[in-house]
């Protein structure tokens, strides 16, 4: 095995390690769609349509995922939905 094939194993398994979490928004009986739209766009970037179907699904399934990513990059995301009066958690 060169050392060229060696690295890239090795950044290969290095990638795979990397955990993915999602934000997970719950249906409640308290905020509009629009707050939740308004909400989602702000906080983690979705687009005005994507943001709306996610609040759709959020109220007909009870819950969504509405981001996926490092835990470090979500955490804070997932503060901010709360703190909007949003039911959020890391999963």
């Amino acid at each position: 095995m060169s050392f060229k094939e060696k690295v890239s194993e090795e950044l290969l398994l290095e990638e795979e390690v990397v955990k993915q979490n999602e934000i997970v928004l719950f249906n409640d009986e308290v905020n509009t769609f629009d707050h939740v739209i308004e909400t989602l766009v702000d906080v983690c970037d979705h687009t005005p349509v994507q943001a709306e179907q996610c609040s759709l699904i959020v109220h007909y399934k009870g819950k969504c995922t509405v981001k996926t990513g490092e835990y470090k990059d979500l955490e804070p995301r997932c503060t901010k939905l709360l703190e909007a009066g949003l039911s959020a958690e890391i999963v």
